[in-house]
């Protein structure tokens, strides 16, 4: 989906409240994006949707881009589904039960004894904690492989009927998107080192779902930025600080952006200029907010650009309202390492 073709249907999807449309305009010409990705067209968003029309249609979107990004994941790997030990599969725009990981598994062929870790509610912040949650199974087991995998159909949480600054800064904002990774005690890559996550007090009005009767409902403070610059890095400097690191010792910052003042309040809060989280401003602009998944596009990115240096960081922000780290280390492998 083009950013402009998204815009001008802005008009005919809120046919019946014109002004609104024509006062949230902006936010689409401001919001970073060019192209994004959806599994249905944009003639799907011009009519309501029960949850008995959204929650099937999740379920196979999100099981279809499953399948082709850990196909992907497994072919670049030189392995087949029957080489993986486990899976750990975050997913936080829909509801499975039985989880998508066990969709999967009647697709493609892993063996039956593979073990499944589903993980929901971590919004944003799964990508950077679904994956550290897959590095510490993997360094407590090194004989075993780990398939992470993440998706985010979330172009199907939008609600035609809901005419609030939030739900129309998420149709500036959200696309679709999978990715996935495989994480062993062998092969090649960068080295998981420790993760890190902080929680902040009374702020779960911040971001996170609602639950109408119609589907989920965003919830989406215009606070984020703000907090961002005023609490983030007393975070992050207590995170590096118990890793004994420090900000100079980081070559590479790999950031979810959530958006483009996001970005912003991410680039003034870790001293850097504006337009230096690179990747992550060009992942934003090609694909939009994929939520959870999106931090892993940047992760790919910046792999295929040269790297990441010695030492890196992954961050990114979600419900709770918290934030997540996870450290990368460039280097040889020693025996348990992730």
């Amino acid at each position: 989906m083009h950013q402009q073709d998204v815009q001008r249907r802005l008009a005919r999807v809120f046919r019946e409240r014109p002004e609104d449309a024509e006062r949230y305009l902006p936010v689409f010409g401001n919001a970073g994006i060019e192209t994004r990705y959806s599994s249905v067209p944009l003639d799907w968003f011009e009519a309501d949707h029960s949850w008995s029309d959204r929650n099937p249609l999740f379920l196979r979107c999100a099981t279809d881009l499953l399948e082709q990004a850990a196909g992907q994941a497994l072919a670049d790997a030189d392995l087949g589904p029957s080489d993986i030990d486990g899976i750990v599969c975050v997913s936080t725009s829909g509801i499975a039960t039985p989880s998508l990981d066990a969709l999967l598994m009647q697709r493609m062929n892993f063996r039956r004894d593979t073990f499944r870790l589903p993980i929901f509610g971590l919004g944003c912040a799964g990508g950077v904690l679904g994956l550290a949650r897959a590095a510490r199974l993997a360094q407590a087991a090194p004989e075993e492989l780990i398939l992470f995998l993440v998706v985010e159909p979330c172009a199907l949480t939008f609600c035609r009927n809901d005419y609030s600054k939030s739900n129309i800064v998420a149709t500036a904002l959200f696309g679709d998107g999978a990715a996935a990774a495989v994480i062993g005690c062998r092969g090649s890559g960068p080295r998981f080192g420790a993760a890190g996550e902080h929680t902040w007090p009374d702020t779960l009005d911040i971001m996170g779902w609602g639950v109408e009767d119609d589907g989920l409902r965003v919830v989406f403070s215009r606070d984020i930025p703000m907090l961002i610059r005023e609490r983030f890095r007393p975070a992050l400097d207590t995170y590096l600080q118990r890793q004994g690191v420090t900000m100079a010792d980081i070559d590479t910052w790999i950031c979810h952006p959530g958006g483009a003042k996001v970005l912003d309040a991410l680039e003034e809060a870790l001293d850097r200029e504006r337009g230096g989280l690179v990747h992550a401003r060009s992942v934003l602009r090609d694909y939009g907010n994929m939520s959870a998944a999106t931090v892993m596009f940047v992760l790919a990115r910046t792999l295929a650009d040269g790297g990441i240096g010695r030492r890196a960081l992954l961050s990114s922000l979600g419900p709770g309202f918290t934030a997540a780290f996870l450290m990368l280390e460039a280097g040889d492998r020693e025996p348990g390492d992730g």
